[in-house]
Parts: structure tokens; sequence; C-alpha cells
């Protein structure tokens, strides 16, 4: 694959920056894989995923992967690989054989740690459980399962191509193929849903023993069938019940809530997440792949990749579709928008850490925030109260130039 892999010059806003100091270790390192294609684009899903071919581009997408991880391998020499996340669109639908010449390519490139977490987004139906055993035999060591409701009628007015049974057996063989760390994907505040249909899908969730669940509400986005077609959703007030109940219902459960909207046994949040959200590093290769580099001299530089799959297998065509280097004006907000979403925040030492400024930089926003209720009084950590995380945004906000 002969890819252009000419560079984009690095963008820095406004006026020249005041240098940063140097990163005196950098953040630990992931990789995302993105692979785009679905059997059918469900009517609520905004990601960057696109109906499948009855015949999938495996050999020519695994190909252009690999070349795409080559063009970033500059920025992460001497580094390893803490954790691996395969997402989608659905990445079960491609054949273990493909996957399995992906990671030893990838592996070749980049060491893994010794107790790498390597996930895999996963649909319940039949034809994806079928590889689970295959999959583990990889070394793939996480599934992330797609359930959003166990409801027929729900899953029908999702676009939801499994059934009910479908989903309940994908936890079971999972298991059986060697999985003791899934996921299950929940959506509450459906189409017509009751306080009872939601806590139904919940406790039927919770009967099959993830080690983690990401529980979270549908919403409207932006060029969605949903969005140009809005189904009827829940009044507020069922909403809020929804939330309240299905948080106590979890924790009584042992299900800590340690993020937005996941929760997870003690000791297995999802490692790739919290890396994303402690502001670590990750390379981001395959169609729409977002990616964020630390740089020893302090530069910090996000990457997004060609969007269409079409696009991104052209050999004509670059597979970086741009980059940024975030300014010292910008990283304040950019490193709270993802540190303030888990529920303990991060200590305050990560902020000069990860990105090189120091603490007094924050010291306007954090005395407003804190005044406000927002911003937990704790000097040793950056944590959003109960009542910032309701209203983040407006947290935020605070730390905005």
């Amino acid at each position: 694959m002969t890819h252009d892999s000419s560079a984009s010059p690095l963008i820095f806003g406004g006026a020249a920056q005041s240098p940063r100091a140097e990163l005196p270790v950098l953040p630990p390192l992931a990789l995302y894989i993105h692979i785009p294609w679905c059997v059918r684009k469900c009517p609520y899903c905004d990601f960057n995923s696109h109906t499948a071919s009855p015949v999938l581009p495996e050999e020519e997408y695994v190909d252009a992967l690999l070349a795409d991880l080559d063009q970033d391998l500059h920025a992460v020499y001497g580094r390893e690989l803490s954790s691996i996340f395969f997402g989608g669109g659905t990445p079960s639908l491609f054949s273990a054989a493909a996957l399995g010449r992906l990671l030893k390519g990838v592996e070749q490139r980049i060491p893994f740690a010794s107790d790498i977490e390597i996930t895999l987004e996963a649909n319940p139906g039949t034809f994806e459980q079928e590889k689970f055993v295959a999959y583990r035999a990889l070394g793939i060591n996480r599934l992330s399962i797609g359930i959003q409701s166990f409801q027929e009628e729900k899953l029908k007015a999702l676009g939801r191509i499994h059934n009910g049974d479908e989903a309940v057996r994908a936890a079971g063989m999972a298991r059986q193929a060697g999985f003791d760390n899934f996921n299950l994907d929940l959506m509450h505040g459906l189409p017509d849903q009751s306080l009872d249909d939601a806590l139904g899908d919940l406790r039927q969730a919770i009967a099959l023993k993830p080690t983690h669940l990401s529980w979270y509400q549908l919403t409207l986005e932006p060029n969605t069938v949903f969005w140009n077609q809005p189904p009827t959703l829940p009044e507020d007030d069922t909403l809020w019940d929804i939330q309240e109940a299905g948080q106590a219902l979890l924790a009584e459960h042992g299900y800590a809530q340690y993020e937005v909207s996941a929760y997870a046994q003690p000791g297995r949040p999802a490692r790739h997440n919290l890396n994303y959200w402690s502001f670590g590093d990750f390379i981001g290769i395959g169609a729409g792949a977002h990616g964020k580099l630390s740089h020893p001299d302090g530069r910090i530089v996000r990457t997004w990749k060609t969007r269409l799959p079409k696009d991104y297998l052209n050999p004509a065509k670059s597979f970086k579709a741009g980059e940024k280097a975030l300014t010292n004006d910008e990283l304040p907000f950019d490193f709270l928008m993802n540190a303030l979403r888990l529920t303990e925040g991060v200590e305050s030492r990560l902020y000069p850490e990860r990105t090189g400024l120091p603490l007094e930089s924050l010291a306007e926003g954090r005395r407003e925030a804190e005044q406000s209720g927002l911003l937990q009084v704790e000097p040793s950590r950056l944590a959003a109260t109960e009542r910032g995380q309701l209203f983040l945004n407006d947290l935020l906000q605070t730390f905005l130039s």
C-alpha cells in the first residue's frame, strides 16, 4: 500500500505560545482500531459506521491499518502498548484470521505490555458468537457486547438485528469461550420505555454477571434517522426515576460507578477507557479514527484519519485527514473535559504531568467551580461534586479561557 505519508503541518491557534515544560514521564500508550462496517446502520447511531457489502475487504483493510500504523510509529518509538480497543462499526464482523494477522503485525511494530488489555466490540448475533473461541485464542481478553435492550419491541425500535434470547446467550458463550472479563452495553430512556421496562433490562443484564456495564441514556444526535424522525421518548421525570433507581440497583449488586455511564465490579474498570479519560495517549488507526500523542518536548497533538472507507482504502489518498497541536489555552479544558467524567476525578499532580502546565493555571476556574458547588474542595484531587457530575457542561465552562 503506497499511501501518501506526508504529514500536515502542525496547526497552532492564535499567537505564539509561551513554552510548556517538558513532560517528565509520558503517559500510558493505547491503540484504538476502528472497523467501520455494520450489517445495518442503527437509527440512533452517529458513529462512523457504514453498511457492509456481502464481502468485506478484510485483507485490504488490514494492510491499510498496518500501513497507517507505520506512519505513526516515529512518535511512539520505545514505548509499549497498555491496551488495544477494536471499535466500530462492528469489529466482530471480521474473521479471527484477519484480526490475528493484524494483532501479529501490531506486536511486531510496538511491544505489548505483559498484562495488556485487548477489547473487541461484538454484537450478540449468532454469527458473531461462533467466533468467540477463536478471538480468545488470539489473545483478545475482553469483549464489549452491544445488547442495548433484551426486550423485543425495544430492539425493533432501535433497529437492532438480534433478539433478546441471542443477547442472553451471548454472555454465556463469552464466558464459555474463556472471557472472564466482559462488558454489556445497555441503553435506557428508550422509545416509550417505562421505569419497569428499564429496570427489567438492567436486572437481566446483572443476572448475566458481566464484570462491567455501560449503562447510558439514549440521546438524539444530529445526522441520524432518530434526529430527523424523533421517536417518543420518556418524560424527564421518568428519565430521572430510571437514573436514580438504576444506579441504586447497580450499587446493590456491586457495580461501582466510576464514570458518567460506566459501572464495574471491583478491579474491573475498562483500562482502555480509564487511560482515555485520564488524558493518556492513544494511537488511532482506521477510517475516521482519532488519536492523541504527547511528545517529550511538551507538544500534545491530536490527529484524525480519513473518514470514508473507500477513501481510506484508496492508495492515492493520505490516511491522515488532519492534526492539531493543543495550545496552552486549549489544554485545561481538553484535560478536564475527560478527567471530570470520572466520578473520583484524578489526582491533581496528573494535570502538570500530562499537560506540562503548572497547576496554578487552573486556579481561577477552580475557585469559581468550588464556590459554585460544582468542584470538590480537595487540593490533592480534581473531582466534580455530585452536583458537578449532573451539570458537567456548566462545570467545564468555568475553565474556558
